[in-house]
């Protein structure tokens, strides 16, 4: 017959539990705070030109022509102060087509030009809503908090299909 051991031989102290879940939420959380910030700088980059317009050269370009990543058009200006331009270039993207007629802002120092208005926003904006469907699933799965990253994904999915839908 094998001996009974104590009751207290069986449990074994689990501290390190607890700072094994703490150490995970804090690395995930983390990462999760590094996408939303690395989708904000990357969207910054477009969006100050679009968001903070006074003192900025505003018009419409007459896109023209269009390479792989880029498209030109001739530049009227809008706004007091602004000069026309016979060429100016406007990043390639979906809503970008020969023929059509954009309002732009023109960044500072250059002959480069984006888009203003509700779908230039939006446009500007694109990153974060990557960053945010990223950071979903890090805060979902990695620090446990579902709802959080469905919150998360929501929001990056709106951002994105309103971007889409005015572009």
């Amino acid at each position: 017959m094998i001996p009974a051991m104590p009751a207290t031989a069986h449990r074994s102290p689990r501290t390190s539990g607890p700072a094994l879940r703490f150490g995970r939420l804090a690395v995930m959380g983390a990462v999760a705070v590094l996408v939303l910030i690395a989708g904000v700088w990357a969207s910054w980059g477009t969006a100050q030109h679009v968001m903070l317009t006074k003192g900025r050269e505003r018009g419409t370009v007459t896109v023209t022509r269009c390479g792989e990543d880029t498209c030109s058009g001739p530049y009227a200006p809008v706004s007091a102060g602004s000069t026309a331009r016979a060429r100016v270039e406007i990043d390639r993207s979906v809503g970008v087509r020969e023929g059509r007629t954009y309002a732009v802002v023109v960044k500072p120092d250059s002959d480069q030009v984006v888009r203003s208005g509700p779908a230039g926003v939006l446009y500007a904006w694109v990153p974060l809503g990557g960053a945010l469907l990223l950071a979903s699933v890090v805060v979902a799965g990695g620090m446990r908090r579902p709802r959080a990253g469905w919150l998360l994904a929501g929001s990056g999915v709106a951002l994105l299909t309103a971007a889409f839908l005015t572009a």
